[in-house]
């Protein structure tokens, strides 16, 4: 293991430039860079773009050598004899805003105590300039490199990442990479991704509206993002008592541990008229598709509430029972649906019901569309996972639309990149650092050699993504330090 013999240098440096730091943070948060309207010369809008040009002009003053690729993102290289070896690759978009935000607004940054407010502080704004600083570190340290070392700063990872599928046409992903976008200690393994659509209808008749002379499914709606697990869903019910809807939410609160649940999340089942039907409301709570235990899922509180009706016999209440085999409430790794694998390097796969959407009659004609996210370890591939799950949704009667899985990220745990970064983590945080899998995808999920390293730990929510989002000083500081540590250990002479 390569001796930590730069670090009294580094700390000292990063230290006294500390306060630069943090204002060249405080100038790109300014910069609302939300994906805009395309215009020429802004693939993602103007604030995109005026990201990309105030981070160019920041990199040009510390005395780099930079490229803009057409305002898709912008390079700093620190050169060395042999060759680029390593990418660090960050991003200068942001997500949406809302007005709820308590400490500030969300584009004027905040200091207080030992965190700093603003949109972009953590995702990614702050963690770019930890890797800026730590190139200009080892720059102007003059410390020994045999290896080059660039800076990818993007416009586009919040939507989709386009902006990397410009910038690789044109150049090769190097021999390491690493984004800082993510968690310590280190992210080496993302599952594989299946999210897909489907769909069912019927068109009643004589005998359906037979069947259907009763209580019936009006619609339900719940969800609307794959990749979220719904909170809240309606069910509209018609020829429903007060007394039956009342029986079916006791029933379904026997769910083991649903009614505990819902308490400790303010959520629960509510009903109120409208005319002559009856309309019940679910309150769980979402989450993040990629932990859906993390939840409590509307869609299938919704068909759990459904199971306790004696519902007219049409074949849009069939669908829905078949719906409610496959997904039982509670059930999130798809023994239900004959997909419940794991492996011991990736973990347990996740699936999840994430939106449904129906709409009945009293003729018995009815129309189903629902999707779903699956989150797979790399033992997964089409021919276990995704002809499974279309078997099993054709066997329901339902069409799944076309397409394969996007397939899981992996670089080896021996790999010298995972080896030496964790080497980086251990001297800052004193602790041994071992690498994770995850069911999310990061800005590294395309690339061979790529792994998400920085700038946050799970212990810690720094609201990414939501109101008064900050980044701990501290942390940024010891990111920036560890950042120039690991480029000596992957750079140095």
């Amino acid at each position: 293991m390569q001796q930590a013999k730069y670090k009294e240098q580094i700390d000292q440096w990063v230290d006294a430039h500390t306060g630069q730091m943090l204002e060249d943070l405080k100038a790109l948060v300014r910069i609302p860079s939300v994906r805009g309207v395309p215009a020429e010369g802004m693939p993602y809008g103007e604030m995109p773009a005026k990201a990309v040009g105030a981070m160019q002009k920041l990199m040009e003053g510390y005395g780099f050598e930079t490229a803009n690729y057409e305002n898709h993102c912008v390079t700093a290289d620190l050169e060395a004899g042999q060759g680029k070896a390593l990418d660090i690759l960050a991003h200068l978009d942001v997500v949406p805003v809302s007005d709820n935000w308590t400490k500030t607004t969300p584009f004027e940054p905040y200091i207080e105590g030992d965190r700093i407010y603003g949109r972009g502080t953590s995702d990614d704004k702050g963690p770019a300039i930890a890797a800026l600083y730590a190139m200009r570190c080892v720059k102007e340290l003059n410390l020994p490199l045999e290896k080059g070392i660039r800076l990818i700063c993007g416009s586009d990872e919040e939507s989709g990442s386009a902006d990397l599928e410009y910038y690789y046409s044109q150049e090769q992903e190097a021999l390491y990479t690493f984004s800082p976008d993510a968690d310590y200690p280190l992210i080496n393994i993302e599952k594989g991704r299946l999210q897909k659509s489907f769909f069912a209808k019927g068109q009643g008749g004589s005998d359906a509206a037979r069947r259907a002379d009763g209580m019936f499914v009006r619609s339900i709606h719940a969800g609307d993002t794959v990749n979220i697990v719904p909170g809240d869903g309606e069910l509209v019910l018609s020829g429903a008592s007060e007394s039956v809807i009342q029986r079916a939410a006791e029933e379904t609160l026997k769910k083991e541990g649903l009614a505990q649940a819902l308490e400790a999340a303010d959520g629960g089942i509510s009903w109120s008229q409208r005319g002559e039907e009856s309309v019940i409301r679910f309150a769980g709570k979402s989450a993040h598709a990629a932990h859906p235990s993390d939840g409590i899922n509307a869609v299938t509180m919704i068909l759990e509430f459904l199971k306790h009706l004696e519902l007219a016999q049409t074949d849009g209440h069939q669908k829905l029972m078949e719906l409610a085999k496959l997904w039982p409430h509670g059930e999130y790794q798809g023994e239900s649906l004959d997909v419940s694998f794991r492996d011991e390097e990736s973990g347990a796969l996740t699936i999840s019901l994430d939106i449904l959407n129906y709409e009945g009659s009293a003729d018995g004609s009815f129309r189903i569309e629902g999707s779903f996210d699956c989150r797979a370890p790399l033992c997964c591939t089409d021919e276990t996972l995704t002809r499974t799950v279309h078997k099993k949704l054709a066997e329901a009667g339902f069409e799944m639309e076309e397409g394969g899985m996007t397939p899981g990220h992996y670089v080896s745990a021996d790999s010298e990149l995972v080896r030496k970064l964790l080497e980086s983590y251990e001297l800052y945080f004193g602790k041994k650092g071992t690498p994770v899998a995850i069911g999310g995808g990061t800005y590294v999920h395309e690339l061979e050699r790529g792994v998400a390293f920085g700038c946050a730990v799970p212990e810690v929510d720094n609201r990414m993504h939501g109101d008064d989002e900050f980044m701990e000083i501290p942390m940024l500081v010891r990111s920036t330090k560890i950042f120039a540590d690991a480029i000596m250990r992957l750079c140095g002479a």
